[in-house]
């Protein structure tokens, strides 16, 4: 039985250039992949899924762009916490 499931998620801003969308769309849809990925831990019994979802050559990003990552980050460990915590 798996117990934990690590992911590194990688293209978002690939995936949103190559549809025509921007940068910050792309990511926030990686956002919304990540929460599918976690309920589909909860339905297996996975207890543990670790997102490295920030490195530091995210730093050198636009200013926009890492304080939306931030702001994804904080949504997640806040707000939406409960929806990981079942």
């Amino acid at each position: 039985m798996l117990h934990h499931l690590a992911i590194i998620p990688d293209g978002n801003r690939r995936w949103a250039k190559d549809r025509g969308l921007p940068t910050l769309e792309g990511h926030r849809r990686g956002y919304d992949k990540i929460k599918d990925i976690g309920g589909w831990c909860v339905d297996r019994g996975i207890r543990n899924l670790t997102v490295w979802g920030f490195s530091t050559e995210n730093w050198k990003r636009p200013e926009e762009e890492v304080g939306y990552l931030m702001n994804l980050i904080f949504l997640a460990l806040t707000k939406e916490l409960p929806f990981y915590n079942q």
